[in-house]
């Protein structure tokens, strides 16, 4: 039964001032901005030369969402997993990966910001993206992590991004303003600056492809345990992305703790911030200490019970395709709801989801059927859409054409299915929907316009 879903992964975090992303950089940042001259001059410059820009811009095409608040600030951030310059430590991987991907979004006002978890093994709609070699991706379906490597497959952190972007921006129509990246070695060396980070374990670690072996109890990890601790999914908990990200997030407070505790040495503070500026990427507008002081300031300004973190509602895509046991899709109408309020610059807690979900019982593509008619005039496109459904996981009951060719288009529902009538128009942007009492019972009649855009998220 539809109604008796619950969905996965809008949690917040316990609240927690250090928790907050950036926020380790603040201390030693506004020491140097705001006194760039001699010995500390240098220090400014180096540290400041560290950043790498890349201009993104004219990867992002121009069907982009619109800017809902131009005021807020949306960010992409994304640890890029590559391997370059490990010697073959942590295993081959060609090109980029994200195994952490967040997007946090400051509000116009600066007094709440919300940061959003992405599972890496998100089942999306994967856009077109600029290879870096003069050639462009197909769009289809995969994990979204995908997108980081495809764009990345050259090396090119930029274009890693650019499809990251195009990718999150398809899916949730929220328009992303900056990104900043932090590359696999980048957060060993963190680590290792603030003198290693304590952590409690339940039990031992013992995961030979995340390479760490951990004894249960406190302790305090180096850069190499402390990457692996943050890595490792398999071999703990019920091995799943979510739970990955969750220990992700209890890491991150304990080294934004540490390091407002441990960065008065100047030593410690000059790796720290050294360590932190040679492994960032970032869009031209973030890239130097002083924009990237003014976002931690802005950050350390918000109060504890105004920042929340949450991860996408979603569910196991094997309750919609059974054969896929690896993925999860997000769950609606709760993930648009939180998207569509982010972009509206509209602050959402756990608990206003929690209560959505209460007031819209989630509603699984397998619960729906559709029947699919072609009103485009290109022969086979009901088919190839109705296999894009099927992918997607809804129940597709049948084909045809449409009387005439139609310019929009339209999902017809009969009386009592106008919730199955918007999840299937939440996949299919730009979708119509209205009453249609003339299809088989039960069954949506999607007709195929020629504004077709595809199946999001499928």
């Amino acid at each position: 039964m539809a109604g008796t879903h619950r969905s996965r992964g809008a949690r917040s975090a316990p609240p927690s001032r250090g928790g907050r992303i950036l926020l380790w950089t603040a201390g030693g940042l506004a020491l140097l901005v705001l006194a760039p001259t001699g010995a500390l001059g240098w220090l400014y410059h180096q540290l400041n030369g560290n950043i790498q820009a890349a201009d993104i811009e004219d990867r992002l095409g121009d069907d982009r969402p619109e800017d809902l608040s131009p005021d807020a600030m949306t960010i992409l951030v994304a640890g890029s997993d590559t391997r370059e310059g490990t010697d073959g430590a942590y295993g081959q991987a060609e090109g980029m990966r994200s195994d952490t991907m967040l997007v946090v979004h400051v509000a116009a006002n600066r007094e709440w910001a919300t940061v959003v978890s992405i599972p890496r093994d998100s089942w999306v709609s994967i856009p077109a993206c600029d290879l870096g070699d003069g050639t462009r991706s197909e769009p289809h379906h995969g994990k979204i992590n995908e997108s980081f490597a495809l764009g990345g497959m050259n090396g090119d952190v930029g274009g890693a991004a650019a499809c990251t972007i195009r990718t999150l921006e398809q899916n949730t129509g929220l328009r992303i303003d900056n990104f900043i990246s932090l590359d696999f070695l980048g957060f060993k060396d963190m680590v290792d600056a603030l003198g290693g980070v304590d952590v409690c374990l339940d039990e031992p670690i013992q995961d030979d492809k995340a390479h760490v072996g951990l004894e249960a109890g406190c302790q305090t990890l180096d850069g190499e345990d402390a990457l692996g601790f943050v890595r490792v999914r398999y071999s703990v908990g019920d091995g799943s992305d979510i739970g990955r990200i969750d220990r992700q997030q209890d890491f991150m407070r304990s080294l934004a703790e540490q390091a407002r505790s441990r960065l008065t040495d100047p030593t410690a503070l000059y790796d720290f911030l050294d360590a932190v500026t040679s492994s960032l990427t970032t869009d031209p507008e973030l890239a130097g200490l002083r924009p990237l002081y003014d976002l931690a300031e802005d950050l350390r300004g918000i109060p504890e019970e105004n920042l929340t973190f949450l991860t996408v509602p979603n569910y196991p895509r094997e309750l919609d395709v059974p054969e896929d046991t690896a993925n999860v899709v997000w769950d609606q109408p709760s993930a648009d709801l939180l998207f569509d309020s982010l972009a509206r610059d509209e602050r959402m807690t756990e608990d206003d989801l929690a209560a959505a979900a209460e007031e819209s019982p989630a509603t699984r593509p397998s619960d729906v059927q559709v029947r699919v008619l072609n009103g485009t005039g290109v022969t086979g496109q009901a088919a190839e859409v109705a296999e894009q459904l099927g992918d997607a996981g809804f129940t597709v009951v049948g084909t045809g054409n449409a009387d005439g060719e139609a310019a929009t288009t339209v999902i017809g529902y009969p009386e009592g299915l106008a919730e199955h009538a918007e999840l299937l128009a939440a996949r299919l942007p730009g979708a119509a929907t209205e009453p249609d009492d003339t299809g088989p019972p039960g069954v949506l009649t999607l007709t195929v316009g020629a504004d077709y855009g595809g199946v999001r998220g499928g």
